[in-house]
């Protein structure tokens, strides 16, 4: 099996292997990085789109034929697991997670396939790692593309509504592949595409049967793959350096979004691509959290545009599709030069505080409710029958 081993001294990559595969051939690159407790198979519409439908390559076969390919006309995709999930391996300290450390995971797996530069696209918690790869390396990238991605931090987790804090009771209380996919089909789809009928049943049923064999095949994320991928979500930001480094770096940026997103909200995706002007353009599907799989047309063919626009002349102002008066309408209001929208931003940031601090608490109930009904089941007396002699 092709794997990639993390070759450095420090102490959070000591016998950290990633494991990857590669579609296609050709000389342009494409990395994929998946985002939060996801494995390189999420990738199968893009892979199918980019590389029409090739299948992976033998590492051996791979290998002894990339240099003669390097002038060919085609796409090469690489695609892994990420550290903490799948094949790859699981550190067992969640401090030995970030977006920056998951960054250089993905830089040396470039370095392992010899790649110089490539286009790096990255979904949900994959674009976080995506960005901070951006920042660190730029001269590595030929174009960057975030697909339902935020921030970081606070803007990791969803408004508070009826229906989020039904499904974040079902997550917390899923310990069967059956229940989890139960829940993760409503946070990756929407409904109507859900309900859709397919032949003689329904398109929530055979994603059903496909997401519990996955399970049940490859099992569920560990409590330490868990915990370090939350730790690295929580704590990723982008600082402003960062931010211009990618901006002014002259590779172009999508931003691609599906407006019924549950899990990462259009609004922050919307100031992120903000932040990135000139350099990026925003594309909005209709879609949830997975709009590679209930578009992949249309998100594929904004990937191969991206791809187009790099290798040629054009001006990022023309790449861009955020206009100058929308630009300064919906600037982040802490750019604005007035006192009141500092009030608004920091009555925002405090907001959203309460709202973490709220679903902390509850999801903490839930597993201490959990735990003292698991104790009192082993500690209540059972009744014994008196026998008669």
């Amino acid at each position: 099996m092709p794997y990639c081993e993390i070759n450095s001294r420090e102490e959070e990559n000591r016998g950290v292997k990633l494991f990857y595969k590669t579609y296609g051939h050709g000389k342009t690159k494409v990395l994929l990085i998946i985002g939060f407790a996801g494995t390189l198979e999420s990738w199968g519409p893009q892979i199918k789109g980019l590389t029409s439908g090739n299948e992976a390559r033998d590492e051996d076969v791979a290998e002894s034929s990339r240099r003669d390919e390097e002038e060919e006309e085609g796409i090469e995709v690489c695609c892994f697991d990420n550290r903490g999930m799948g094949r790859s391996s699981i550190p067992s300290n969640k401090y030995h997670y970030s977006t920056t450390i998951m960054a250089k995971d993905a830089l040396s797996l470039m370095d392992h396939l010899g790649w110089r530069k490539a286009h790096v696209f990255g979904h949900s918690m994959g674009g976080m790692i995506a960005c901070k790869l951006a920042s660190i390396a730029p001269d590595r990238l030929c174009s960057l593309a975030l697909l339902n991605v935020t921030g970081g931090g606070y803007q990791c987790f969803p408004r508070i509504d009826r229906q989020i804090m039904s499904l974040a009771f079902r997550f917390l209380r899923a310990n069967t592949p059956e229940e989890r996919a139960s829940v993760d089909l409503e946070v990756h789809y929407t409904k109507e595409y859900l309900d859709q009928t397919i032949g003689s049943s329904t398109r929530r049923k055979i994603l059903f049967q496909e997401y519990v064999k996955a399970m049940s095949s490859a099992g569920m994320q560990s409590k330490h793959g868990y915990e370090g991928q939350v730790h690295a979500c929580w704590n990723h930001k982008m600082n402003q350096d960062e931010i211009d480094t990618i901006r002014l770096s002259g590779f172009p940026v999508a931003i691609i979004h599906g407006r019924d997103d549950l899990v990462a909200q259009l609004y922050h995706a919307r100031r992120l691509a903000e932040r990135l002007r000139p350099a990026a353009r925003m594309v909005e599907l209709h879609g949830a959290h997975l709009v590679g799989h209930e578009r992949p047309d249309e998100v594929n063919t904004a990937l191969l545009d991206l791809i187009k626009v790099s290798e040629s002349k054009l001006e990022q102002q023309e790449w861009s599709n955020l206009a100058e008066r929308e630009s300064e309408r919906a600037m982040p209001l802490s750019n604005r030069n007035n006192d009141g929208a500092v009030v608004l931003v920091t009555l925002y940031s405090l907001l959203a505080k309460i709202q973490l601090s709220f679903l902390f608490f509850m999801g903490f109930f839930f597993m201490f409710f959990g735990h003292m009904r698991n104790i009192v089941k082993v500690l209540k007396p059972v009744r014994v029958l008196a026998v008669e002699s």
